[in-house]
């Protein structure tokens, strides 16, 4: 399959009105993307390819997709592989500065700071060396923010660069009593499902924006990752399976007054809708699968399987919901939770692992690919004056 790029036949979006203004800019065109597309159909699909297609491939393979625009060879893939783990030497000073983080900061500000340092300590000014540079050294971060928020700084197992990207991070880990072949199982899985999403996505478009004032990689993807923290993006995962641990059963009856007793009042029903898509998320269709395979007899996984019958059936009784169906997030916490990660606080950081990915190709295409090569102007919306504010105005 060739072909990366997505163009809307819908020409009324560039008919802009002012029942455009004060929206977020929703529908509003602003640019090309390169490595993905949503349809209401399929999902995300990543170069071309629909996302259930590469769900199971190795996320070092989906990241050379998302630059290269094309799946690996064999040869490639091996090669690929080397240069990731040439890339993945953390420069000395990352963990002074972590160990004087609050412990009791959100996992996320911790890996706001964590990116920044990388690039104080390591930043090259280039843009595709940088972006790289930073995917291959991800997982030794992420593992060292774990280890130094929970105040396991003793015996810190080095680096083995040799490890895949996602064994690194559970080799940093280190945790007892845990199958690591399960969990890098499930976190591989993870990061490819939410490795990019379109270049409208809130935090794509922030760390683009950043990006456009010619700021670095690093400042870029840690905007970026601030903007994935809020709850009504990248942290809904997190809220999502507090919502699940609340139902507290995986009784249909109970799961179902549980829902409705949601919509009465008036609280959010987690891990389902989305805003393109008309069927259930492909993604949650892959995790839900994973988790029928690892584990099907987990009280978490039994209260999903039953709430991805439920939910649908409560909410389409609402004609105003377009999509009642499961998203990405509703097996995502279950499955992350039975393979050892307990602690919900940390599972938007697996997702702004995973967007570092799609976001930096964005980021390197915006600026190195886009008109030639000259890359795309700085982000300047137009913003229109109130007719109160222009009464002010002599």
């Amino acid at each position: 399959m060739v072909g990366c790029g997505f163009v809307s036949g819908d020409e009324s979006l560039l008919n802009l009105t002012t029942a455009h203004l004060n929206t977020g800019l929703r529908g509003v065109p602003v640019g090309t993307c390169r490595t993905s597309f949503v349809t209401p159909d399929e999902g995300v699909h990543y170069c071309g390819y629909p996302i259930s297609e590469l769900a199971m491939m190795s996320p070092e393979d989906v990241v050379f997709l998302l630059f290269h625009k094309e799946l690996p060879t064999l040869e490639q893939s091996v090669d690929f592989r080397e240069e990731l783990q040439t890339r993945g030497v953390i420069p000395e000073g990352l963990e002074q500065v972590l160990a004087t983080l609050p412990r009791d900061g959100h996992p996320m500000d911790w890996l706001s700071i964590g990116i920044h340092t990388l690039g104080m300590l390591g930043g090259q000014d280039d843009w595709r060396e940088d972006a790289l540079n930073l995917i291959a050294r991800m997982p030794r971060l992420m593992g060292l923010i774990f280890r130094y928020r929970e105040g396991r700084t003793d015996d810190i197992p080095s680096d083995d660069l040799s490890l895949p990207l996602v064994g690194r991070f559970t080799n940093t880990l280190d945790l007892n009593g845990i199958d690591n072949a399960v969990m890098n199982r499930v976190l591989s899985t993870y990061l490819v499902l939410h490795m990019d999403h379109g270049g409208g996505n809130l935090s794509t478009f922030a760390g683009k924006a950043v990006a456009s004032g010619h700021a670095t990689v690093y400042s870029s993807m840690a905007g970026a990752m601030n903007a994935l923290s809020g709850p009504l993006h990248g942290r809904a995962n997190q809220s999502c399976f507090e919502f699940v641990k609340r139902i507290g059963t995986s009784d249909p009856a109970e799961v179902e007054r549980f829902v409705r007793g949601e919509l009465e009042a008036k609280r959010p029903v987690f891990g389902f809708g989305h805003a393109v898509l008309r069927t259930e998320d492909p993604r949650a269709a892959a995790q839900f699968d994973l988790g029928q395979e690892i584990c099907p007899d987990d009280e978490y996984y039994r209260t999903i399987k039953v709430l991805r019958e439920v939910a649908p059936m409560v909410l389409s009784e609402n004609p105003k919901i377009q999509n009642p169906n499961a998203n990405v997030d509703i097996a995502s916490g279950a499955l992350l939770n039975f393979v050892g990660l307990r602690n919900p606080e940390y599972y938007t950081t697996f997702f702004g692992w995973a967007r570092v990915a799609g976001i930096g190709a964005q980021i390197v295409d915006e600026r190195t690919v886009m008109r030639n090569g000259k890359g795309i102007p700085i982000y300047r919306p137009k913003y229109i004056a109130e007719a109160q504010t222009l009464r002010h105005i002599d």
